[in-house]
């Protein structure tokens, strides 16, 4: 690891597999691609709030504390009313649905900076962000805990949730929680509204759209938190032959063959959740071949044809592979992050909360009955 003269942090370094200088490369390429506005794209130029703040956190990561928190004013500056965001898209287009997940997810971003900077009052001027943003989330939560993924152009409810992105707001319910007691302005509605929602990703896959064929439907819900230990280890070893392509890394879809980069440096984070930072090391060097030596990360590899696809270079790609470098080797206070988001869904939910009607919540009833 090596020391970064902007932030006084540790930079992620893997011996064998990436140097400080690789990652500060791949921090490079991604404020690369950052819009003056302080906004970070997909390579077809749209925005999204959740891919943004992933690539917030790779620069903070990286020692680029300047493009970070151009990044995290993007925000804070472009957030809606209802603490939603749209789509920010190419000149010509307009996307005018506003997704749950990509909004809370700000949360995570705001607590991961906390950590790495230790900044008071970055994370008090972005706060109000993140209580908004949470806000609407949880205006999107069904009585059973899942999360209804947007609302569409004209205000009202999608009439489905997304298994991946309950799981994922999960995280950040559970960072905006600890930033809400940071700030002692705790928040007991968002407690027991992550509680409702771990119970609903863990134990009710009914609740949730069948999105089965994408990967991430398979490690999310271990990833985000809701599903840890022995149930995580037993949901990955049931779902690897089927994602994991050896030698390569995890497919993005279960019938296409073509494995991403993003989603296998997604996976060696989940593996190191669970406790095997030995495979989450191996997958982290074996998707190693999609670095171009600017230092960005190729979305993807079609590994029948032969080449890359979609044919792009992602700023989201090398973001996660950031994190993930920084998660397996402990680099920045936020290297653990996601290893410490776990759930208790069953010490979380009360007696009022049986609204699922599963046994769990029947058992947790009568439990508190007869106290």
């Amino acid at each position: 690891m090596r020391r970064s003269d902007s932030t006084q942090s540790q930079i992620p370094e893997i011996s064998g597999i990436l140097t400080a200088d690789q990652i500060i490369s791949t921090g490079r390429a991604i404020a690369d691609v950052q819009q003056h506005d302080g906004s970070i794209g997909w390579p077809d130029g749209k925005v999204d709030a959740w891919n943004h703040v992933e690539c917030a956190m790779a620069l903070s990561t990286c020692g680029l504390r300047d493009a970070s928190r151009k990044a995290y004013d993007w925000l804070r500056t472009s957030q809606r009313p209802d603490g939603s965001w749209y789509m920010k898209m190419p000149p010509g287009q307009t996307n005018l649905t506003t997704e749950s997940n990509h909004a809370a997810y700000c949360a995570v971003g705001v607590w991961h900076e906390l950590l790495v900077s230790r900044d008071e009052e970055f994370v008090e001027r972005m706060w109000p962000t993140v209580r908004a943003a949470v806000e609407f989330a949880l205006g999107l939560q069904t009585p059973r805990g899942e999360i209804i993924w947007r609302r569409k152009a004209d205000g009202e409810a999608d009439n489905f949730a997304l298994l991946t992105g309950s799981a994922s707001m999960y995280t950040s319910l559970r960072c905006a929680i600890m930033l809400a007691e940071y700030l002692a302005e705790p928040q007991p509605d968002w407690e027991l509204a992550a509680g409702q929602l771990a119970h609903a990703v863990a134990s009710h896959p009914e609740a949730f759209a069948d999105k089965s064929r994408f990967s991430m439907d398979w490690y999310y819900p271990v990833l985000g938190g809701p599903v840890r230990g022995q149930a995580g280890i037993e949901r990955l070893a049931q779902g690897w032959d089927t994602y994991v392509v050896p030698r390569l890394g995890v497919r993005c879809v279960r019938d296409e063959p073509w494995v991403t980069a993003a989603e296998t440096a997604e996976l060696a984070i989940t593996l190191d959740a669970v406790g095997d930072p030995t495979r989450a090391l191996e997958l982290l060097e074996e998707i190693q071949f999609l670095r171009d030596p600017s230092g960005a990360y190729w979305t993807g590899w079609q590994y029948v044809t032969k080449r890359h696809f979609p044919n792009e270079q992602s700023s989201y790609t090398g973001a996660a592979i950031v994190l993930a470098a920084d998660t397996m080797c402990g680099a920045t206070a936020a290297a653990s992050i996601f290893r410490e988001i776990a759930a208790d869904a069953p010490a979380v939910l009360s007696s009022g909360d049986a609204a699922c009607g599963c046994e769990l919540a029947a058992v947790n009833s009568d439990d508190a009955a007869g106290q």
